[in-house]
């Protein structure tokens, strides 16, 4: 059989990340162990009962068997304005600042393509969610990296980015509540961004994939609330987390009406739009009843309470996230963040995953999620204690 070569473009995309982790349970597995996989963002719930029955009730609907209109369902698209009016008191019009995506991951990757030529410059969080440099990359774009330490509460410092960088740059990635490192965000942060991006020039693509998840009463807020945001940017929504929708595949930017036609545009070349069914399952969950979201949300609060009081309880010092579903953990003095994920694994059967995989400023961590029950992270627990690495001398309580 003849091999084809690979385009240059398809060679220089970075190793998928979870790809490479997910080869590492798999190998555990198969020689027979129990493995506790907190290492991925996958939610372990099922989708709700209701949005379910929608979509079976759209799928026995003969219009949805043809083509979807290429933008999406104006009913869909309607549900996103009265979403973000209804959780975040922002205005959206669903004609002009609404681009319906094939999950949150489409988006995120389509964007540098739809607005950066080769060359131009991207800010990057780091640590961040790896398939943001899958975008620059296709893009021919340049990354230049704004560090999330914890002294800064995981925020980019601004001030700190280079004056020629900021000059330079066209596109910036934000995440907040923040993969991997469950950092939130507040206005006046978001404000600081919307000026900086006013004067250079710079397109905010704000990722809100954990919009739904707050904890200790705390609800996130939305890029978009910011004064002037929607000048400077967009925000990317998807269901996948708020609703458990991960494998339906659907999501939404909102904001700059410029940016979403750009998005629309790019997306006319290469889909027709998502089936119908999935749409209108989509608006359920956006206008039905958010009882489910209030319960999943006091899910994921239970278990971080669980988790992380037992990690300190056995005497590691971790400190519990303030949103998202994932923790993000320091690792013990002797290691690096990868080989303790592989000594988790090997020696226990817990999965995390090494923070250096999330980019250069994740080394020295190792994020695990909160995708699994209370009995489970119990049983993680027990098993990382019987490694004896640390000293029993802190306080179980969270802070």
């Amino acid at each position: 059989m003849t091999t084809f070569k690979k385009a240059e473009r398809i060679n220089s995309l970075p190793q998928q990340f979870f790809a490479t982790l997910t080869g590492k349970v798999q190998e555990v597995l198969k020689q027979g162990h129990d493995v506790i996989n907190l290492g991925q963002g996958n939610p372990d719930q099922p989708t709700p009962r209701h949005i379910v029955d929608a979509m079976v009730k759209a799928v026995n609907s003969p219009g949805n068997h043809k083509y979807s209109p290429f933008r999406g369902l104006d009913s869909f698209k309607e549900a996103i304005s009265v979403f973000y009016k209804r959780e975040y008191g922002v205005d959206i019009n669903p004609h002009e600042e609404v681009a319906v995506l094939f999950g949150g991951k489409a988006g995120l990757v389509e964007l540098p393509q739809c607005l950066l030529n080769p060359g131009d410059t991207v800010l990057v969080p780091d640590p961040g969610y790896p398939d943001y440099l899958s975008g620059v990359s296709l893009a021919e774009a340049r990354m230049v990296k704004m560090p999330l330490k914890e002294e800064n509460h995981f925020l980019p410092q601004y001030g700190k980015i280079p004056m020629e960088e900021r000059e330079k740059a066209k596109l910036m990635f934000l995440n907040y509540p923040n993969n991997p490192t469950g950092a939130v965000a507040d206005k006046p942060f978001f404000e600081e961004t919307t000026a900086l991006a006013k004067k250079h020039g710079i397109c905010v693509v704000h990722d809100f994939a954990y919009g739904a998840i707050g904890f200790d009463g705390k609800k996130p807020i939305s890029f978009l609330e910011a004064d002037g945001a929607k000048d400077t940017g967009i925000e990317i929504y998807t269901l996948s987390k708020t609703y458990n929708m991960a494998g339906w595949r659907v999501g939404f930017a909102v904001g700059n009406k410029s940016v979403i036609d750009s998005i629309n545009i790019l997306q006319d070349h290469m889909y027709v739009s998502l089936f119908g069914a999935v749409q209108e399952a989509a608006v359920e969950a956006l206008l039905g009843s958010q009882g489910c979201v209030e319960e999943l949300v006091a899910a994921y609060e239970s278990r971080r309470k669980t988790f992380i009081n037992g990690l300190r309880g056995i005497g590691w010092d971790v400190k519990a996230p303030a949103g998202s579903f994932f923790a993000w953990l320091k690792v013990p003095e002797g290691f690096t963040s990868e080989e303790f994920s592989d000594y988790l694994l090997e020696e226990v059967n817990v999965a995390v995953a090494p923070g250096v995989g999330f980019g250069e400023y994740g080394e020295g961590y190792v994020r695990a999620g909160l995708l699994t029950s209370e009995a489970r992270l119990g049983e993680a627990v027990k098993r990382i204690e019987n490694l004896k690495l640390f000293d029993k001398k802190i306080d179980r309580n969270e802070k």
